[in-house]
């Protein structure tokens, strides 16, 4: 199968290839085969004229359980957050009720340019949640990564063998949550099992790198997550230990976590990858989480250039994930994980710097078609073979029982 996506303006994000103002992409079996202008073949093709084509984002960390409860926490401290979702809505949670969030999430997801995401999953009370919840992400057609962090750590060995390679995270409890013997047992499990770890570390939990470190349970295989608070010493020991930051900034500022440390971490060598966290309290899309991050640190200290944002949306984060080598960028030999943007809808519309244009003015409403391996999953603004007002109405009954039973009223 050969798909040529021409006459597009290609941010290739691939320093050997740069911005092509007039550019086409050949895919042949899921992959980029070439990248450049007037490319001929025999291929099916799609006028990309108008459009901006960019690498699909990658998102390092969602609690994509949570979909069915949007909006209902941006008034939330972390303290707020942990009482009302893990407390008294999470116990009432059945396999069905994760599975439907997991799937709307996805597709949400997916919808908005996220073409590789991680779901770090700790709706975890039962194994069969676990199941549902990979069972949702198996169905959406995106790449997705089952970051487990279990209750029960015997069961990350089941899990386990139901998806090899790199589809399967360890989500560690970590120092947050448990003791550092139990995170020590943990990366121990995570190692045998050939799993990536990604642990929760912000404000008073920082204080566990340096023995993280002293330990060795830090490498190029740990993902912190938001790493507000680290001190100087703190980044250097992550920075040469070759950990991976991603940050949430939309929920580090309203939760109360600090000032997300974007520009600190590029101080000591770490160039941070971007996560929505949470939909309770945040958008679900990367636009607004580049917009939030540039315009945070901009208003720090006014060091960031647009690029980055959108290079913290793939490149950095298809390496955060262990992926660099198959997505983050459009090149040669890598997945054909492929946006195109609507560079002519009035909120963008002139578009005299595309890369600007997507860091400050684009959102989900743009996203004319995404292509996961070259297969199109969203063309024209809409999703394909999904029975999205079913959905809607599935998760709606599953959100209202949970609020009942957990006696939250709901709007």
């Amino acid at each position: 199968m050969r798909t040529l996506i021409q006459n597009g303006h290609v941010v290739s994000l691939d320093p050997a290839i740069r911005d092509l103002p007039r550019g086409d992409v050949l895919i042949e079996d899921g992959r980029i085969a070439a990248v450049g202008t007037a490319i001929q073949a025999d291929a099916e093709v799609v006028d990309a004229s108008g459009k901006i084509v960019l690498p699909g984002f990658v998102d390092t960390h969602r609690h994509t359980w949570q979909t069915a409860f949007r909006g209902i926490g941006a008034n939330w401290t972390f303290a707020e957050y942990r009482e009302t979702v893990h407390e008294r809505l999470r116990p009432h949670y059945r396999p069905e009720d994760v599975y439907l969030g997991n799937l709307l999430g996805r597709l949400e997801a997916l919808n908005s340019g996220v073409t590789t995401m991680l779901d770090w999953f700790h709706c975890s009370d039962r194994p069969e949640n676990a199941d549902a919840a990979i069972d949702a992400l198996q169905e959406a057609p995106g790449r997705s990564i089952f970051c487990y962090s279990a209750m029960d750590p015997a069961d990350t060995a089941r899990v386990r063998k139901r998806l090899p390679g790199d589809e399967m995270a360890f989500g560690l409890r970590g120092p947050m949550v448990t003791t550092m013997d139990t995170t020590a047992a943990d990366v121990a499990l995570a190692r045998e099992l050939g799993l990536r770890v990604s642990v929760h570390l912000h404000r008073a939990a920082c204080a566990s790198v340096p023995e993280m470190h002293e330990r060795k349970l830090l490498d190029d295989r740990t993902t912190i997550v938001h790493g507000n608070g680290l001190t100087d010493e703190q980044l250097a020991i992550l920075a040469d230990a070759g950990c991976s930051v991603t940050l949430s900034p939309d929920v580090e500022l309203k939760m109360g976590f600090g000032w997300p440390e974007t520009g600190r971490l590029l101080t000591a060598g770490i160039r941070p990858s971007l996560s929505v966290d949470d939909c309770p309290s945040a958008g679900g899309d990367m636009f607004s989480a580049m917009r939030t991050a540039f315009a945070a640190q901009r208003g720090l200290d006014g060091a960031l250039v647009a690029r980055d944002l959108l290079e913290f949306a793939t490149v950095d984060g298809a390496r955060t994930c262990g992926r660099g080598d198959r997505a983050g960028s459009i090149s040669v030999g890598k997945d054909a994980d492929l946006v195109l943007v609507d560079a002519e809808d009035l909120s963008v519309f002139p578009v005299g710097d595309p890369v600007s244009t997507v860091v400050t003015a684009a959102h989900p409403g743009v996203v004319d078609s995404v292509f996961v391996g070259g297969k199109a999953v969203k063309r024209g603004g809409r999703l394909l073979g999904v029975d999205v007002p079913k959905l809607r109405t599935r998760l709606l009954e599953s959100r209202d029982r949970i609020a009942a039973a957990a006696g939250l009223v709901i709007g």
